[in-house]
């Protein structure tokens, strides 16, 4: 049986990792990135929202480190905050994060990333399988399929059509 060896949060944070880990009570975690439709996808999110910045008021992050609580950092693929941020790791709630599905990525583990985030208050997290071409809104009441496949947030308000985002990746 393996022992994790717990690192102090002070040291996690003046580390740097490549890529950026999750910091979860002490212990350091690997995300699983670097696959083309994962880094496209994400991609393609931030340039949406970058392009729209000055309209919508949103600011567009890949990869931020975000403090959800005080022994937990997690790096979503994606995170989205109204105005321009002033915090070199963001210790509010985002209005929305993007966690992209990687073909090793483990649900149980998926499912305590999406906890934390609801649980800090994020008011839409959002998971995207490129594979299946698939969303979901994920809630503290579970996750529901976005069957139409817009992305919606009422303030402020924004629709983001997966199809859309697909037809600019081909």
């Amino acid at each position: 049986m393996a022992v994790e060896t717990l690192v102090p949060v002070e040291q996690y944070l003046t580390t740097s990792y490549s890529p950026d880990c999750d910091y979860v009570d002490g212990v350091v975690l690997e995300r699983n990135v670097g696959e083309l439709d994962h880094s496209d996808l994400q991609g393609e999110i931030v340039t949406w929202f970058r392009t729209r910045r000055k309209t919508l008021g949103i600011w567009a992050f890949p990869e931020q480190r975000v403090q959800v609580s005080a022994r937990r950092f997690r790096v979503p693929d994606v995170c989205l905050v109204v105005g321009r941020p002033t915090e070199q790791i963001f210790r509010t709630p985002p209005l929305a994060v993007f966690e992209i599905l990687s073909k090793d990525d483990r649900m149980s583990e998926m499912q305590e990333r999406l906890r934390d985030y609801i649980a800090f208050g994020v008011r839409h997290v959002w998971l995207i399988d490129p594979r299946g071409r698939r969303a979901f809104a994920c809630t503290a009441d579970g996750s529901r399929e976005i069957k139409d496949g817009v992305l919606r947030s009422d303030e402020p308000a924004f629709e983001l059509s997966l199809a859309e985002l697909y037809a600019s990746m081909e």
